[in-house]
């Protein structure tokens, strides 16, 4: 059986190991960082174990559902009634049901009309080829019209993207829409879901399985290189030292892979370099009172530079603690992914500050900040075309990261399920 390296500790790269040993194969996962997870990596929020980025489950996660079954996880899923709201100018709105629509004083009726035939049609739709092609931008004021398009997305695409807002495909955000406009308990009742001790619980039980069934997990072990051999994968440098593989699997953001592989046809080196991903500085607040009553609360307000919150605690419960995630997502090149902590700190506490007068500075417990620099890859129309396929035409090497499940969006479930088919095609 071949022997496979897999680059990457987070949940795709540990399920592909996990699957690996399954069929048989020797397997050892190297990782960057000193602990395993990625994204879904957790630290001690004094006392708390809370995820670095933000992870919930939706209806529509059938891989995930699938996964813990297998692990034996299945009775640490827990679905909760969550809400979604909108700041709009200084005052909240309700949002996400067609009473909430039809109550937002800030659309005329037929914008209101569209905007609800959109996310109507959107939860039914399954072909998403033509959306593929088409710009978010430009199909969202087809169906909203131009005032829907300026109230509603205008400011949340230029606070996510920047630079990029007017270059995303439709295909993208429709995938959006559609998996929370399924995680539904009913036409005015939203339900989502999260694992019980958070994503580090699946984490663990995965780590727990591969080394279980003699499979190895190296931490604080970069790969600073995959050898290729005659147009075939022969190996990886860790640490200074070169090991041999027949099959290796990378699934580490993919504009790290030209410098990864220095010997990748040019062709290929082009079509990696010319991805593009914004960064993330993401700001985690532990609170004696509640924001909101909203798990997510999208903003459009002159004085917020950000383009929403989420309140983690009005999913999972956390005690009397409130833990609100506040995202800054950003091109790494912008000033403000470098801004201090302290900086970033004042600011994004006095952002919730604006949101909830009634907090004071004594009822900041505690704050935590972690920066990623590709957190967000930018899928362009017709991206479909752009993205190198996972299994490469160098024999033996699969690459993959979270734009590869495109029009997915990032995600745990996206991943595991991308991870059950790369390890399929080891042979």
């Amino acid at each position: 059986m071949p022997k496979v390296a897999v680059i990457g500790a987070g949940a795709m790269g540990l399920a592909a190991a996990y699957h690996l040993l399954k069929a048989g194969h020797k397997v050892e996962v190297f990782e960057a960082d000193a602990v395993p997870g990625g994204m879904a990596a957790h630290f001690d929020f004094g006392g708390v174990s809370l995820e670095r980025y933000y992870h919930f489950v939706c209806k529509a996660d059938q891989a995930t559902f699938s996964l813990l079954q297998e692990l034996g996880l299945e009775g640490a899923l827990r679905w909760r009634r969550t809400s979604m709201g909108y700041f709009y100018q200084g005052r909240h709105y309700a949002w996400g049901d067609p009473i909430a629509l039809l109550r937002f004083p800030h659309l005329d009726i037929i914008s209101k009309i569209r905007y609800g035939l959109m996310m109507f049609t959107s939860t039914k739709r399954s072909d998403w080829s033509k959306l593929d092609r088409l710009r978010a931008d430009q199909w969202i004021k087809a169906w909203c019209g131009e005032r829907g398009w300026k109230v509603l997305w205008e400011k949340l695409f230029a606070l996510k993207f920047f630079e990029f807002a007017d270059d995303i495909s439709a295909a993208w955000i429709w995938t959006r829409f559609k998996r929370v406009g399924t995680s539904r308990r009913s036409l005015m009742q939203e339900e989502m879901g999260y694992i019980e001790g958070g994503s580090e619980v699946l984490i663990k039980r995965l780590v727990e399985r591969v080394l279980g069934m003699g499979g190895t997990i190296h931490l604080a072990s970069p790969v600073s290189e995959i050898h290729l051999e005659n147009e075939a994968v022969s190996g990886v440098t860790v640490s200074g030292t070169r090991l041999s593989f027949d099959s290796v699997i990378t699934t580490v953001p993919l504009p790290h892979i030209p410098k990864m592989i220095p010997a990748l046809p040019e062709d290929m080196r082009a079509q990696y370099a010319a991805l593009k991903n914004v960064g993330v500085v993401c700001v985690v607040h532990k609170l004696k009172k509640p924001v909101s009553r909203h798990f997510w609360l999208n903003i459009n307000d002159d004085r917020i530079e950000i383009p929403g919150i989420i309140e983690f605690s009005n999913l999972r419960h956390f005690g009397s603690n409130h833990i609100v995630f506040v995202p800054y997502y950003l091109p790494i090149t912008h000033p403000r992914f470098s801004q201090s902590d302290d900086s970033l700190i004042r600011e994004s506490f006095g952002y919730l500050k604006l949101l909830n007068p009634e907090l004071l500075d004594q009822d900041r417990v505690a704050t935590q900040i972690s920066r990623l620099r590709f957190a967000q890859p930018i899928c362009p129309p017709r991206y479909l075309e752009r993205i190198p396929p996972v299994a490469t035409r160098i024999r033996g090497l699969q690459i993959a990261d979270t734009s590869s499940y495109y029009p997915e969006d990032r995600g745990i479930s996206e991943g595991v399920r991308l991870a059950r088919e790369i390890a399929g095609r080891v042979q």
